[in-house]
């Protein structure tokens, strides 16, 4: 991955930059919104947020990532891999937001230049007060590339199918630790 400073670092794709921390999430975008049930107890909680922030989660899920370092902060630029054999493409995010609380950790990243969609993706583990750990994942997005476009609804079909499968993987990574 390029390291870049200054102008000469390319910018996010969208105006709402951070939306994905509060609601409404922005109109004239396709939302997602699904959460998953993790387990329960401190431990879950810190073994789902340390595999969540520092992209195991993803990882496990199937998916290659390339970031600078060990967990993410906001401005860590990231290179998703996605997609199976000569369909695999790589695709660029800068985090946009973190959050590291008692009861919730994760972040947000934003699409940069040359990703196939425009849009914000959180990925937040939660610890209710009854001691339930949660994965919750947050997108708006709209396509940003032709084929995109084409593949009309199936993106965000495939978009909540990722987020089912990464909840699922995270269930298994946080019941392991």
């Amino acid at each position: 991955m390029t390291r870049l400073t200054g102008a000469a670092r390319p910018s996010l794709t969208y105006p709402e930059r951070g939306a994905t921390a509060s609601l409404p999430l922005p109109r004239q975008y396709n939302h997602l919104r699904h959460r998953t049930r993790i387990g329960s107890g401190r431990a879950v909680f810190e073994a789902a947020g340390a595999a969540v922030t520092t992209f195991g989660a993803h990882r496990a899920a199937g998916v290659s990532v390339r970031c600078g370092h060990g967990a993410v902060r906001p401005g860590t630029r990231v290179a998703v891999g996605l997609g199976w054999g000569p369909l695999r493409i790589e695709v660029p995010c800068e985090v946009v937001w973190t959050v590291y609380e008692p009861a919730r950790t994760g972040f947000a990243y934003g699409t940069l230049a040359g990703h196939p969609e425009q849009g914000e993706e959180s990925f937040l583990v939660l610890l209710d007060r009854d001691g339930t750990v949660w994965f919750e994942v947050t997108a708006f997005s709209r396509p940003a590339r032709w084929y995109t476009r084409a593949a009309g609804p199936l993106v965000p079909f495939l978009q909540r199918c990722y987020a089912r499968h990464l909840g699922r993987t995270l269930r298994r990574l946080a019941a392991a630790a």
